[in-house]
């Protein structure tokens, strides 16, 4: 299976919400999202995502942005 970005970006903002002990809905509350808008970004599913809602998210999850793209 080829590792693409949005692939590593949902891998890693699924990881980190779970450090964070929030679940899916929470984090979605927190940044005014869907629930279901953070599942597909977490899921396998080609889903797009803007650099400021990227930024948005690792200021809730309390990480560097840059965190978001690791590979592991």
């Amino acid at each position: 299976m080829k590792d693409d970005i949005y692939n590593i970006v949902g891998k890693n903002i699924k990881k980190y919400r779970l450090l964070n002990n929030l679940t899916q809905r929470q984090l979605a509350d927190k940044l005014l999202l869907s629930e279901s808008f953070i599942a597909k970004l977490e899921s396998k599913t080609h889903q797009t995502i803007s650099l400021d809602t990227l930024e948005q998210i690792s200021l809730v999850l309390n990480i560097d942005i840059k965190n978001l793209f690791d590979k592991e």
